[in-house]
């Protein structure tokens, strides 16, 4: 940003974490700008398709950030009586909507604001901040949105696993507010600049997108179709795989591996099972795509010995979660392993390639999961897991599908991997101009004149 300039004059803000701020920038406690008040107090057992849209902390979350508009975003609702019963949670536009909680310590002050005349509900665990000077909405929600506002925010919450975030504490920090001919120059600038770059990181991530298509496509072709396309094919006799290769067959895998097993979880108060040094004991959080060469967590010898159901099992053994957010997640042993109950093993033998079994359960997982059971928490049922049915050529052809998946893989991750840390450094140039812009750093007064 060597070719912006910054302004003639400045002073010490007075406020930690912001340093230095334009001479004629006023500092001021949040209080003085906005009006605080709740949304409303109900649960999602309340929200309905159709009715008054409503803006809960998990849209702030997760979903629209910066700013929501419900005639482009799709938001849930509450019924329309609300209005009459409830008017204090009603939004206008420019109000600012905070989650009151975060269950981790980066989210602390996520918000959104609304853009909208659309009648409008604050939903709940929210704290809603409304103007009651003239300000410009827009620059305080690029204002919100910097490290500096954050960082206080951050600061003051309290909570281990999950952090609350306070109408005292959003009052009492502070912000910093140019003129009202300066804020528009401001938002003019951050919403032209930002707009380009948002164009790039949405254009980065549509390639990340087709590169996952690529990859599942290239996989899912290889372990079900194999790599010759000349081969004679024949119906697989399965409805929902359809013709493979002549020469395959297709065994239940019962009959492919050597073992299937589980594992589970040895008494945590006891401290003779856990220790430094011992036997892997791999939980679904180390199930990730990757080779499991460590984990937190090891087993000691009394531990082996008191549950007969910690079998070690080798190396090279494919392990999949079959429980809750993890669920179909999937690893390859790199060293000798036991397990908790929640991962369903395989160990390979000479029958089948651990890869080829490994690419075959990726290939598979969606399917397992939609047909998963169980209501909040879905969940995947080893008994079906040892019902899967799996169509292989000979142990050669699989070697041949593993070592071109290898290498497919590795170029589509590598693609992938450099298109992600483009997007990191689009989103930190971002951040970056944000905190330029609304702490004064950079005079876009002068950009603009310059613009006309």
């Amino acid at each position: 940003m060597s070719e912006l300039r910054r302004y003639p004059d400045y002073k010490d803000s007075g406020v930690p974490w912001l340093g230095e701020i334009p001479s004629h920038w006023e500092v001021i406690d949040n209080k003085y700008l906005f009006n605080f008040s709740r949304g409303l107090t109900i649960t999602k057992a309340n929200l309905v398709d159709e009715g008054i849209p409503c803006i809960n902390y998990g849209e702030v979350h997760s979903k629209y950030g910066f700013e929501v508009d419900p005639k482009i975003h799709k938001l849930k609702c509450v019924p329309k009586e609300y209005v009459e019963k409830f008017d204090y949670a009603l939004l206008n536009r420019g109000d600012f909507i905070f989650a009151d909680t975060s269950e981790d310590y980066k989210g602390s002050g996520n918000f959104t604001y609304l853009n909208s005349d659309e009648m409008t509900f604050a939903g709940y665990h929210t704290v809603v901040a409304r103007l009651k000077t003239d300000d410009d909405p827009r620059f305080m929600a690029y204002l919100f949105d910097s490290n500096e506002f954050r960082t206080q925010v951050k600061t003051r919450v309290s909570g281990v696993k999950v952090f609350s975030i306070t109408h005292n504490i959003l009052k009492n920090v502070s912000v910093w507010i140019p003129s009202k001919s300066e804020q528009q120059a401001i938002v003019n600038f951050l919403d032209d600049k930002l707009n380009h770059i948002d164009t790039l990181i949405s254009k980065q991530q549509q390639l990340i997108e087709k590169l996952a298509e690529q990859r599942s496509a290239v996989i899912t072709h290889a372990v079900t179709k194999g790599l010759d396309p000349d081969a004679p094919m024949k119906d697989s006799g399965v409805e929902w795989l359809g013709d493979i290769p002549e020469h395959w067959d297709s065994f239940k895998i019962t009959h492919l591996v050597e073992t299937i097993g589980s594992g589970t979880t040895p008494k945590s108060s006891n401290s003779n099972y856990y220790a430094d040094e011992g036997t892997l004991w791999v939980t679904t959080s180390e199930l990730r795509e990757s080779v499991i060469a460590d984990t937190k967590k090891k087993l000691t010898e009394d531990a082996l010995q008191d549950y007969s159901t910690l079998k070690v099992f080798p190396i090279n053994s494919v392990a999949i979660a079959m429980y809750g957010a993890t669920i179909g997640r999937l690893g390859i042993l790199g060293e000798e392993a036991t397990f908790n109950q929640a991962c369903c093993v395989y160990s390979e033998s000479e029958k089948i390639h651990y890869k080829f079994l490994y690419y075959w359960l990726w290939y598979r997982r969606p399917i397992l999961i939609s047909l998963s059971n169980g209501g909040g928490q879905p969940n995947l049922n080893q008994d079906d897991l040892r019902k899967l049915v799996i169509p292989i050529p000979a142990i050669k052809e699989q070697e041949e599908i593993v070592n071109y998946l290898d290498n497919k893989t590795q170029k589509i991750d590598k693609m992938s991997e450099a298109t992600t840390d483009i997007i990191t450094k689009l989103q930190e140039y971002r951040a970056a101009l944000i905190t330029q812009a609304v702490t004064g750093k950079i005079d876009v007064r002068y950009l603009n004149q310059q613009a006309s």
